[in-house]
């Protein structure tokens, strides 16, 4: 799809449209591929959803319940070297 080419589909009495075969190859939108759809002075884009809704740290820091004294930075990284080495011995 070098060149643009005028391309013509039709919406369906359900409100479906067929996007061409060129175009779907072109920016690889298999079936079951999700599409978000915005509304612009030009018409209509679309573009590929996202895997996941955006969050924000805000919104699900202090998710997870704990109690105890808080870890310190230190502590955190004796833990994950802890395990990287135990996930490494048993290999």
């Amino acid at each position: 799809m070098s060149q643009p080419e005028k391309l013509t589909t039709t919406v369906s009495t359900k409100g479906q449209v067929i996007l061409p075969k060129a175009i779907r190859q072109h920016r690889d939108w298999a079936a079951g591929t999700r599409l978000t759809v915005e509304e612009t002075p030009d018409g209509v884009l679309l573009r590929r959803a996202p895997a996941f809704t955006p969050t924000r740290s805000e919104d699900v820091f202090g998710m997870l319940p704990f109690n105890g004294k808080p870890k310190t930075l230190e502590e955190m990284d004796e833990a994950i070297l802890a395990e990287a080495r135990r996930h490494h011995d048993r290999d």
